[in-house]
């Protein structure tokens, strides 16, 4: 089949993140002004760049006209900074329980039952039996992107990763193993996957 996105699909569910999978999760954790934590999960998260290390998550979608989806980006906008936790597979029902629609102030990691410890450049929280944590300062918010609807907001966060964490669990001869805690990834729908294998290849030359 072929569509064109504006036209609809005529599918019983959008398959465009379907398509684009797997996704890892970025967990977004933020202090609010009045310095109140947040936690987060985004799916479309990823690395950006490596000298320096970067990273950006976008936020979609909206509560109400005018209304951020979630609080992070508010938070990132007031604190200049925000930190990145890895989701395990352990952490799959916790990360789940942060995603609710929860009111402003609300402390996610009470919510889903975590426990809090500083970052060591930044202000906000991490989790603290996160597999890995990047600290970031914010370097750019773009929030001028296409939008279908009135209040729907389409906002990237671009971040410097300034600090990170690995739990030393999971170095196995100065490698990060990750099939050590296997990193839990968005799938299409309601689905998600886990890393459970890997396999090498070289590059020609």
């Amino acid at each position: 089949m072929f569509y064109r996105p504006a036209d609809g699909h005529g599918l019983p569910h959008d398959p465009f993140k379907a398509i684009v999978v797997p996704r890892p999760i970025g967990w977004i954790s933020t202090l609010d002004a009045d310095g109140r934590p947040n936690l987060a999960p985004y799916s479309f998260f990823n690395g950006c760049g490596d000298r320096p290390p970067m990273v950006m998550f976008a936020q979609t979608g909206a509560k109400a006209p005018g209304e951020p989806v979630k609080d992070s980006v508010a938070n990132i906008r007031a604190t200049g900074e925000f930190a990145c936790n890895v989701v395990g597979s352990a952490l799959t029902d916790a990360m789940n329980a942060s995603s609710g629609h929860y009111p402003a102030g609300a402390d996610e990691f009470e919510i889903a039952g975590l426990a809090k410890a500083d970052c060591e450049v930044i202000g906000a929280p991490r989790v603290a039996n996160a597999p890995a944590v990047l600290e970031c300062r914010t370097v750019r918010i773009i929030d001028d992107l296409p939008a279908w609807q009135p209040g729907w907001q389409n906002i990237v966060v671009i971040g410097e990763v300034v600090g990170i964490h690995i739990d030393e669990r999971y170095l196995k001869n100065g490698l990060l193993d990750v099939l050590a805690y296997n990193p839990v990834a968005r799938m299409g729908y309601m689905d998600y996957t886990a890393v459970t294998d890997k396999f090498t290849l070289r590059r020609p030359g």
